[in-house]
């Protein structure tokens, strides 16, 4: 398919950024069996050290941690243990990093290696310090090279983590734009393995995405697949990031600004970082469950949420965590930082400030979340299949 004149003007964005996020993922990093294929590696490397050679500067976010260690370690496979998979990451979380100060030091440039922890993105002191380290090593020079830290999580390693990792790493380096590069050459509006899917070449709204059958692909090296691809365009593009979604082997050309892949267009402006962390970052520690009312005076009136409109509290929160807000529907309308734990809050559901203050004394009439601590949430209707 020829594409529009605005088709080609859209993916120039990749051409004109000076400063760029590239995600990719094991399979594009790896052999048939699973091993670490360096000479894929070393291919990436060239692309982008050229990019960095012409003025661009380049953060890369890349799995393959546990994929260089099978071999080492004698593995079949990724392992489905946490713990042998924390070990696992260990293990080649070095070997990767040697990989890539080899690769990139054939081109005269450093590497620096910033593991990210679900910690580094739920406390905002954390992020903070993540958001001035990773500028610090761009303006010197250096390509900084993201990973999850597998090795210290305390959850499991989770399906696709690390395409929100780039997400969110593109919003915290302020950057022009978002590569992701897969082992799939663009979006499809069906399985692209099947006869008749056609490459989506633009998504410019949220909205174009309704309805739309995503695969969820996987394999067995990595924890990725379409689904958290889309998503981490989502969660890129409502914060003013452009993004490209192609194939590793297509990364050059997506760089110059070819028509390859599909792009999408940004959406939002450039939020506050502390607000985009409240919608994609926080793992949240809970529920609490309004009212009609409540819902509208948040969503419609943008207003902070009082007690009053409380009547049900789920999980198990302290003052300060990061906490979802759902209507009677449990569909979750906004996120926000809760002003009492689950402990205090269910003598609070339903009592106005007056009351709150004459029941539990002045300074106990607080509200349950401050409008300047809560972001609403937009939940996406596309279906998701697998296969």
């Amino acid at each position: 398919m020829t594409p529009s004149l605005p088709d080609r003007a859209a993916f120039a964005d990749t051409r004109r950024a000076q400063r760029i996020v590239v995600k990719v993922g094991s399979s594009s990093l790896t052999d048939t069996a699973g091993r670490l294929d360096v000479s894929r590696l070393g291919d990436l490397v060239d692309v982008l050290a050229a990019r960095i050679a012409d003025g661009g500067q380049v953060t890369l976010v890349s799995s393959g941690a546990i994929a260089s260690a099978l071999t080492v370690l004698g593995l079949p496979g990724r392992p489905r243990d946490l713990s042998l998979a924390q070990a696992a990451a260990s293990v080649g979380q070095g070997l990767l990093m040697a990989h890539y100060m080899r690769a990139f030091s054939v081109h005269g440039l450093h590497v620096g290696q910033v593991l990210l922890t679900v910690e580094d993105v739920i406390r905002r002191g954390h992020y903070r310090n993540a958001q001035r380290a990773l500028n610090r090593l761009l303006d010197l020079g250096v390509v900084p090279i993201v990973n999850e830290n597998d090795t210290v999580a305390t959850h499991e390693i989770r399906f696709g983590d690390n395409d929100r990792v780039a997400a969110l790493v593109a919003h915290l380096t302020q950057a022009d734009a978002l590569l992701l590069l897969s082992d799939v050459d663009a979006l499809y509006d069906g399985p692209p393995d099947l006869p008749g899917a056609k490459r989506i070449v633009r998504v410019d709204r949220p909205e174009d995405l309704d309805d739309l059958v995503i695969t969820a692909d996987g394999s067995t090296v990595g924890t990725g697949g379409m689904v958290t691809k889309v998503e981490a365009a989502t969660i890129a593009t409502g914060s003013g990031v452009p993004v490209v979604l192609t194939s590793a082997a297509n990364a050059a050309a997506a760089l110059a600004g070819e028509d390859v892949g599909t792009w999408f267009a940004p959406t939002g402006r450039r939020i506050q970082t502390r607000r985009l962390w409240l919608a994609h970052a926080a793992h949240t520690r809970g529920r609490v469950v309004l009212d009609e009312g409540a819902v509208r005076a948040i969503t419609t009136g943008k207003k902070s949420l009082l007690a009053a409109g409380v009547i049900g509290v789920e999980g198990d929160f302290e003052a300060g965590d990061p906490v979802e807000l759902v209507g009677t529907d449990a569909v979750v309308v906004a996120r926000g930082l809760v002003g009492y734990s689950a402990e205090e809050l269910p003598a609070r559901m339903g009592r106005t400030s007056q009351q709150l203050a004459q029941a539990f004394g002045d300074g106990n009439a607080r509200t349950v979340v401050h409008r300047d601590d809560m972001v609403q949430v937009r939940r996406r209707s596309a279906q998701v299949g697998e296969r």
